[in-house]
């Protein structure tokens, strides 16, 4: 079963929600967490854990043989993404950063070998064991990378390699590709979002996207008694259903500080008490399914 913690923007307890769930989750499943916010993966800093085996993303980039290159120009022409120019002697030039790997300008080459096989490294993905029944894959984008959509599914395929009762991803802020990759095929979104103008208008983004993939959410409202702000028109007019609210709490504010999980160090606070219940919602679809 894959559940996805999601959010229209940072900041908002996304991460503490998908920790502290997973580790409550860890008590009766085999639970895979999938920190896919390649710009910011912090998970595993909130479960006091470190970065292990590393696998490197690689992203194709053409390497040109300019002793077969007849000067066409046709991989320029039909660069999609303009990241091919023309050298005042006619040859053409890769802008790196600006290239998505897509192999066209190989594809329509018309000499044999002009065109050969490069890479870059884009990102990387890790594995952790943090016990017998939890899990921790982690994508990292590589420093001063724009394209993160390539690691993103680069960390999805490792995590759904693993057998499990549950992966739980825990994706990046926003409504981009990045994050329709890991909210694809989910059985349970759960929408995290805060008592905020932006935080109300960065729902609405993230509840469109939902309608479009015809995913339902659940909406946790974090920091709920931040301010009398109301989700319920939104959350009514998209389908959601809002299950949980978070007040603010010295228990949450102690454990973030510590890097030790509210329901490992304050299991019976009331934080702990709301992700048993979020918990329990889950094992409710999983005995359905």
């Amino acid at each position: 079963m894959k559940i996805t913690v999601t959010g229209g923007k940072g900041g908002t307890g996304k991460s503490t929600v998908a920790t502290n769930l997973a580790l409550t989750l860890a008590k009766k499943y085999h639970v895979v967490l999938v920190d896919a916010d390649v710009e910011c993966p912090n998970d595993h800093i909130l479960l006091s854990t470190k970065l292990e085996n590393e696998e490197i993303v690689k992203l194709f980039k053409p390497k040109f043989d300019y002793s077969k290159c007849t000067k066409c120009g046709v991989c320029i022409e039909e660069c999609a993404e303009n990241a091919l120019l023309k050298f005042k002697e006619g040859y053409p030039f890769l802008m790196p950063t600006l290239c998505s790997g897509c192999r066209t300008c190989q594809l329509v080459c018309p000499e044999e070998g002009a065109i050969l096989d490069d890479y870059r490294i884009v990102g990387y993905t890790y594995y952790t064991k943090l016990s017998e029944n939890l899990e921790l894959v982690t994508g990292k984008l590589e420093n001063g990378e724009e394209r993160s959509y390539p690691t993103v599914l680069a960390a999805r395929r490792r995590a759904l390699g693993i057998k499990a009762d549950i992966h739980l991803f825990d994706t990046m802020p926003g409504t981009g590709n990045h994050v329709a990759a890991a909210i694809e095929d989910s059985k349970v979104v759960i929408a995290v979002t805060e008592p905020t103008p932006l935080g109300l208008h960065d729902l609405e983004m993230i509840l469109k996207l939902l309608n479009k993939l015809n995913l339902k959410a659940w909406v946790v409202v974090n920091r709920s008694d931040l301010s009398d702000i109301s989700h319920d028109s939104i959350v009514e007019k998209y389908g959601g259903e809002i299950i949980a609210e978070i007040p603010m709490s010295d228990e949450i504010l102690k454990s973030y500080v510590e890097g030790v999980p509210v329901v490992v160090k304050y299991p019976e606070s009331k934080p702990s008490k709301i992700f048993e219940s979020i918990a329990k919602r889950i094992e409710e679809v999983i005995s359905w399914t």
